[in-house]
């Protein structure tokens, strides 16, 4: 019996039959999971804001203001939002072009044998626990860099503006202190997934740059940054969310001082230290003000994640419209 010339050569009926019903349950199961997730971080804003509306609505705009007494029922939380941007700040300053230059050496000057190893270490680091951070920069680094501080801030001292960012008082906890230990955090994070990104550049892009006559540092100026630029950006700033939201190594080193000030080496606080430090003794209002703390620092996290993937994004569409 001889085939049908008009059926399609080898094809499979079950087979033909059943793939419509895996795609369309696999469909299902993904947005399911998508959904779930946004059903859960909704869950947790509007759980978080009920709990924290009596101090919204006491507080009203005066939760901007920096007097935090929780004795006269005063909950102004300025100074954390303060220090919590001085030190997501310090932290980027500093990891942003070690781990973007890690990433280079990595994916154009190494050869691989010799970076695996080092790709090993660096996720090895950014597993390490928070709380191990937090005691060693409390425990080991923070008494040693406190002679530094005290060094730095002697020189500096009556310097019109390094003066005021490094002068005394000193402290070896302090918003300089958190900004490193966070920065050692999120550089092992940036440095992988820059290296991703930048791995992803076609070869045929650094073939054509060098046959340019390029140099090296050109063929990275002139064709990897450009092709990897937006997805380096989201890996700043998702490292930027991580430095925002980290608790407990920030609680150890920062030093507990409700304080504004523009001494970078003074003792100063955040809103995930607070939050940490805080809400085991806090009852009624100032319970509430603690909640409110996290609900303002959800917010501040989830919007420095959606212009992080926005910047992702709009780099994928330049590359495609390309």
């Amino acid at each position: 019996m001889q085939a049908d010339p008009a059926s399609p050569a080898g094809s499979a009926h079950p087979l033909a039959q059943q793939r419509p019903l895996g795609d369309r349950g696999f469909q299902i199961l993904a947005l399911a999971s998508g959904l779930l997730v946004l059903v859960i971080l909704v869950l947790i804003a509007v759980s978080t804001s009920q709990q924290a509306s009596s101090w919204f609505t006491t507080e009203g705009l005066k939760i901007f203001t920096n007097n935090w007494d929780p004795a006269t029922n005063q909950f102004g939380a300025l100074a954390f939002i303060y220090g919590t941007v001085i030190t997501a700040i310090i932290a980027v300053v500093i990891s942003v072009p070690l781990s973007i230059g890690i990433a280079l050496l990595l994916t154009e000057v190494v050869p691989y044998r010799w970076a695996r190893p080092i790709v090993y270490v660096i996720d090895l680091l950014a597993v390490v626990p928070s709380v191990v951070w937090g005691l060693w920069g409390f425990l080991v680094f923070a008494p040693w860099i406190q002679h530094i501080y005290a060094h730095i801030g002697n020189v500096v001292s009556g310097v019109p503006v390094l003066g005021a960012l490094f002068g005394p008082p000193t402290s070896g906890v302090s918003f300089f202190t958190a900004g490193l230990i966070l920065a050692v955090m999120i550089t092992p994070i940036v440095t992988s997934l820059s290296r991703e990104v930048i791995a992803t550049v076609p070869a045929i892009d650094r073939e054509g740059a060098y046959a340019l006559g390029a140099t090296r540092w050109e063929m990275i100026t002139g064709a990897v940054w450009p092709h990897s630029q937006g997805g380096v950006v989201g890996a700043v700033l998702l490292g930027l969310g991580r430095a925002m939201g980290e608790t407990i190594a920030a609680a150890l080193v920062i030093g507990s001082s409700a304080v504004i000030t523009s001494h970078l080496f003074a003792p100063g606080y955040n809103m995930p230290a607070v939050i940490a430090n805080q809400f085991g003794e806090a009852s009624g209002l100032f319970r509430a003000a603690l909640m409110g703390i996290g609900v303002l620092l959800f917010v501040i996290t989830i919007i420095v994640n959606l212009i992080a993937r926005g910047i992702v994004e709009r780099s994928a569409r330049r590359k495609r419209g390309a």
